[in-house]
């Protein structure tokens, strides 16, 4: 692909090789690293309703929380890469996981709403800047015949974090108020800090992704296929699922307690999924894509119906789990196939589209939801689920790898 290249930035000698033990802790740093920054961001959803109360707004604007750290996330992902050719990669990382924790204190400490949007900035930047340059560290950080298992356990904080931080946020709120859940979140991200200085050595900058290679890709097929998949099913979920709190109290009827049960079985179905997801998307991309798109898009369309009751609440959120489970590692997939030659590049276009569709997603969600009722938002999110199955089955037939050129 001759739009596809990186530049080589001179004088930077490769880190010596770490010990196995100091090699490890540091893939578990960069792991622990992103874990905290996607808990941070989606730590809102569980405490939505009791963050809207405090500041007296309707649980569509408190969705703002949700929408502002993509849309900065999808910017600074590019920008970075392009802009910080020669800034060692752990001062980065250490500067931006320092800026989540500070996030996260000027969430807790907050006496308006605005000073939460505030956090919720500097959190979208971190999220860009840090997830771009950890996700392609794992072959600078451990020998060649490691790199596969350290990128999976890198990556593994990816859904993690989807699944565990909201059930966990919205236990700490429920015991002990909602800035308590982001004062926790502040201490563990520094402890993260401070795993990484110790752990991680200098990383001198020596490749970094220009822009037009990014432009190159968006040009491709399979790019685009990855793209408009990743759109509709990020879309769907987020539209609905930042505010499942709302639907399961005013429809299920379920109290604090209870909708913390829920979403610590959502959490728990959404890790089988993603192993599923990631045992059967390099053999079968397009299935897998399509199978977990239409249980999203079944649980959604079915929680109005069946949602009413504490059983049926329960089971569809363990189908709805399941699903978003296997959405990252297939929207990761699609993207590396795409890119094969570029991994970095594809790792950066997979965070600025997955981020902004998030923040698009929570942005149309609250509107729609401050217009209609929360089973009527599960309608329209479901409805829209059906259209990746729909777009898969016309993609049949092409090569799934490549560029599409």
């Amino acid at each position: 692909m001759s739009s596809t290249r990186t530049t080589t930035t001179t004088g930077s000698a490769a880190p010596p090789e770490l010990p196995p033990v100091t090699a490890w802790l540091a893939v578990t740093s960069v792991m622990l690293g992103i874990f905290a920054i996607v808990t941070t961001e989606i730590l809102p959803i569980g405490l939505l309703t009791s963050i809207g109360s405090s500041f007296e707004i309707s649980d569509g604007t408190a969705g703002l929380m949700m929408t502002m750290p993509g849309f900065l996330a999808a910017v600074s992902a590019p920008l970075v890469t392009a802009t910080t050719p020669r800034v060692d990669r752990r001062v980065m990382l250490a500067a931006f996981i320092l800026l989540l924790a500070l996030a996260d204190f000027l969430a807790a400490l907050a006496t308006h709403y605005w000073l939460v949007l505030v956090s919720r900035v500097l959190v979208g930047v971190t999220i860009g800047g840090f997830w771009s340059i950890g996700a392609g560290l794992a072959a600078r950080l451990v020998p060649a015949r490691s790199v596969g298992r350290a990128t999976a356990v890198i990556f593994s904080a990816v859904p993690l974090g989807s699944v565990l931080g909201v059930p966990l946020g919205t236990f700490i709120g429920d015991v002990a108020g909602w800035r308590t859940a982001f004062l926790a979140m502040g201490g563990f991200t520094l402890a993260v800090l401070a795993l990484l200085l110790l752990v991680v050595p200098p990383l001198p900058a020596d490749r970094t992704t220009r822009l037009d290679v990014l432009g190159g890709l968006l040009r491709g097929v399979h790019t685009r296929f990855a793209l408009a998949l990743t759109f509709l099913v990020v879309l769907a979920h987020f539209g609905t699922y930042t505010y499942v709190t709302p639907f399961l109290e005013e429809v299920t009827g379920a109290g604090p307690g209870l909708v913390t049960v829920y979403l610590l079985v959502y959490g728990a179905a959404g890790i089988a999924g993603n192993f599923a997801g990631g045992a059967t998307v390099g053999r079968h991309p397009r299935a897998t894509f399509a199978v977990a798109a239409a249980m999203i898009a079944g649980a959604t369309l079915l929680l109005p119906v069946l949602g009413r009751w504490d059983a049926g609440a329960l089971a569809l959120l363990v189908v709805w789990g399941a699903a978003y489970g296997a959405v990252p590692v297939c929207s990761q997939t699609w993207f590396a196939k795409a890119a094969p030659d570029t991994p970095e590049a594809a790792s950066v276009l997979f965070t600025a589209s997955f981020q902004a569709t998030l923040s698009a997603g929570a942005l149309l969600g609250g509107a729609a939801l401050d217009r209609s009722s929360p089973s009527t938002l599960m309608l329209l999110g479901g409805a829209l689920a059906c259209l990746p199955v729909l777009l898969v089955r016309a993609h049949r037939g092409r090569p799934t790898g490549g560029n599409g050129r």
